[in-house]
């Protein structure tokens, strides 16, 4: 019998091959339909399968019904806009606010507050906004992204931990000053070209304290966001900086911090690193989820940043392009990507020398 991939169930046994634009079927004949079968159906746009009228245990077949759900128009290349041009406005706030830092000039939380939080009440659920703020960022503007992007996704990230609203707000609000200490290094080394010196490394992991001694007087911030500005570079395992706390010291403001900092900071190009794609990134944030990381954060980050993916285009390290069709639960960052030139399904986790570039 012939039906929508939406009708399908799990047992379910394809009669016929299911073909794209190639020879090469994308699900072939005889194939037992699985739960993942039937979303990279429904992924690929298939409109009907011929499968047998029994299940594979033997039990007739009786198609779902289709369920047709009324839909909100959306019109997301203009929210993209107008949030592309809110985080701008932000962040060219934030270089004023940073100059103001440097000539000494006391932090302004009201302004900080006016400026940075209808912003934060902009991310939505979907983490579109949220994965490819790496996009906007010049390196002789890192520094000025890095706090606003940080505070986004921090924000993001507690919203995803089910955190309450006002709390989301706060960590944002941590992530944002917590580099407001950078205003107190010596700008030569943040604008060194090439590699940096350990005596001037030492000198920048000096900034969480500068940042903490720059809220620290401030009483409309509360105790908790203090202590997660101080604490961002911190690492469960005691390897972070600057006091080199273990686990239970460690606020989950500043764990969640911590893993919002490092993606961003990765993905991005600086004078002295070269960017990485936000799939790399993962992998390497995924290695330190038992050791310097807290694994919850980083796994609620990995599951949002693979919703998210579905349906993006990509460039692979072989340069061809794709978009995103798939993502499996075990290995969200090698999801299955449909090649633009020839519609071929590459799935990455079978083959670890091939990996996404870059987000498009």
């Amino acid at each position: 019998m012939r039906v929508d991939p939406s009708q399908l169930v799990p047992g379910c046994v394809l009669i016929s091959d299911v073909k794209g634009k190639t020879n090469r079927p994308i699900v072939p004949t005889n194939t037992v339909l699985s739960e993942m079968h039937i979303n990279v159906l429904q992924k690929f746009l298939v409109e009907a399968v011929d499968v047998s009228p029994k299940l594979v245990n033997g039990e007739s077949f009786t198609p779902k019904r289709i369920l047709k759900e009324k839909k909100e128009i959306r019109n997301p290349d203009k929210e993209y806009e107008l949030f592309r041009d809110h985080y701008m406005d932000v962040v060219n706030g934030y270089k004023k606010m940073f100059e103001a830092w440097r000539n000494n000039i006391p932090v302004d939380m009201a302004h900080v507050r006016r400026k940075l939080l209808p912003l934060l009440e902009r991310v939505d659920n979907d983490g579109s906004d949220v994965f490819t703020l790496h996009h906007y960022v010049k390196k002789e503007d890192y520094y000025h992204h890095h706090s606003v992007s940080v505070a986004v996704l921090s924000a993001y990230l507690a919203k995803k931990l089910n955190f309450a609203k006002g709390e989301c707000l706060q960590i944002g609000l941590a992530g944002f000053l917590s580099d407001c200490g950078m205003a107190k290094v010596d700008q030569a080394i943040l604008h060194k070209q090439g590699g940096i010196s350990d005596i001037e490394l030492n000198e920048i992991k000096k900034h969480p304290t500068y940042s903490y001694r720059l809220v620290e007087q401030i009483p409309t911030i509360s105790q908790t966001v203090k202590i997660a500005i101080l604490q961002h570079h911190e690492r469960m395992d005691g390897s972070g900086y600057p006091i080199g706390l273990t686990k239970d010291k460690i606020l989950t403001y500043a764990r969640i911090i911590a893993v919002s900092d490092m993606y961003h900071a990765m993905t991005c190009e600086r004078y002295y690193k070269e960017k990485q794609s936000p799939f790399k990134v993962m992998e390497e944030i995924q290695k330190e989820q038992f050791s310097q990381l807290d694994h919850n954060v980083v796994q609620t980050f990995i599951s949002s940043l693979a919703n998210f993916s579905i349906g993006t285009k990509v460039r692979l390290s072989n340069n061809r392009t794709g978009e995103i069709v798939f993502v499996e639960d075990k290995y969200p960052t090698r999801p299955m990507v449909r090649l633009d030139h020839n519609d071929e399904i590459v799935t990455l986790k079978n083959d670890p020398s091939m990996y996404i570039d870059e987000i498009l």
